[in-house]
């Protein structure tokens, strides 16, 4: 039975995906979730399984082409005896448990998203860019196989720089080479790896990745459709500060998980989301669809890049809970190995730009979500408090917080009230404060 198979969505937000390279010819015979393409979109890069077993008859998108989400992109006749059990390929939810989709190359969620990192996390920025991760083969192999093709990516810095892909040994699932082996390469070689040539005023032009394409429409789609406003306060920390301080060896030999502050304001988040629903939606079509289920999604800083996985449920777990949700999807984001459920579904961001010393910053909001929070670093200031009624100067740790939101949902005032609730919810934060 002749089949056709189509690009499967992955996202709301995601409409469309750049095929990068099939890994199957027309004529060979697929075995059942073998990878069929590496396909780029602006969430994920990752590799297509084929839904049957069968024999692949028709190539129908090309290398390098951009496809709407739902195209047929190939053709196959099944092996008689195996039925591909739809006539479409398989859905989001199929990938995410099928073996060559149980990995993802990268996750690039709105714009100017900074890394989780501080006091929240102790990652720092990565010199790689999101755009140039290679999905990796999901297929058995001991580590020391050789793969038998390469990426675009891989090809075109490798002929960049006169590397011999051949020479290399790649460290990717299934011993494929990836763009990490290659500038290890080139480094070794001392060769600056540079994806540049230079004009006639000696200026360096760096050609866009097509996840560097799809990154810059996503942000000027953002710009474009969401009328954005700001709004920013500054929130006294200081109890939630001395109350980490006090509890972070407890909680970590109790729990087995590091206690960061990003629990705690995720906590906090969750809950004014809950008392300030229209924060918790998106426009769409001329309505406002206010989303029931509070998932966050957070910016980490991942050693292939920026990555933005999303914390389910937010609003039903408790400081410990979050605790252990952010261990998880933090560790998967760093190692290469989140799935596609670990993306999907976010109603809203946190993005924290603290690690790099920022005091105030507007980011751009994750189209098609309503606003973006944006925590700034903690600092030590003198300010004035009450103290027995009367106005003292006293040393506290201050945070700013910075909210984008989109005005055609949002007013100021419900801005404002949804702030004031997370500053009031941290600043109820004390030693005393029973949170394990």
């Amino acid at each position: 039975m002749t089949f056709k198979i189509e690009l499967p969505h992955v996202g709301e937000s995601v409409t469309e995906a750049v095929i990068g390279k099939w890994l199957k010819t027309p004529g060979e015979k697929v075995e059942k979730y073998d990878p069929l393409v590496e396909v780029v979109t602006d969430k994920v890069n990752m590799d297509v399984p084929s839904p049957a077993t069968g024999i692949l008859t028709k190539i129908v998108a090309k290398e390098g082409e951009t496809v709407l989400m739902g195209t047929v992109i190939a053709e196959m006749e099944s092996v008689e005896g195996e039925s591909s059990g739809t006539t479409n390929s398989p859905t989001a939810a199929s990938l995410s448990s099928s073996p060559s989709a149980s990995r993802i190359g990268t996750l690039v969620q709105g714009a100017n998203v900074g890394p989780t990192g501080g006091e929240f996390t102790d990652t720092s920025l990565s010199t790689n860019t999101p755009e140039n991760v290679v999905s990796r083969d999901s297929a058995s192999a001991s580590s020391t196989a050789r793969q038998k093709g390469f990426s675009p990516v891989v090809t075109r810095l490798a002929a960049q720089h006169g590397v011999d892909l051949k020479s290399l040994v790649g460290t990717g699932l299934g011993g494929r080479v990836t763009k990490k082996d290659v500038i290890t390469a080139v480094d070794n070689a001392e060769t600056p790896v540079v994806n540049a040539t230079m004009s006639v005023d000696c200026d360096d032009i760096i050609e866009p990745t097509p996840i560097r394409r799809m990154t810059a429409d996503h942000m000027v789609k953002s710009m474009s459709e969401i009328p954005h406003a700001w709004s920013a306060i500054e929130v006294d920390v200081t109890g939630m500060v001395k109350w980490r301080a006090e509890n972070k060896a407890v909680f970590e030999s109790e729990n087995g998980v590091r206690l960061t502050y990003l629990p705690i304001i995720l906590a906090v988040v969750a809950s004014a989301l809950q008392a300030n629903p229209r924060l918790n939606s998106r426009w769409d079509d001329g309505k406002i669809i206010v989303k029931k289920a509070i998932n966050i999604g957070v910016a980490v800083a991942a050693s292939e890049g920026l990555v933005v996985p999303v914390v389910h449920d937010a609003a039903k777990a408790n400081v410990v809970e979050l605790a252990r949700k952010l261990d998880g999807v933090v560790d998967r984001a760093r190692s290469g190995a989140m799935t596609i459920t670990d993306v999907q579904g976010g109603t809203f961001t946190l993005n924290n730009t603290g690690s790099l010393g920022s005091v105030w910053g507007g980011a751009i909001i994750n189209h098609p979500q309503a606003a973006i929070l944006t925590t700034e670093t903690i600092v030590k200031r003198p300010v004035v408090i009450s103290k027995d009624g009367e106005d003292v100067i006293a040393v506290r740790s201050m945070m700013n917080i910075c909210l984008s939101f989109d005005h055609r949902i949002i007013d100021g005032a419900e801005a404002s009230e949804f702030l004031q609730a997370i500053k009031s919810g941290l600043e109820a934060v004390n030693i005393t404060s029973d949170l394990i």
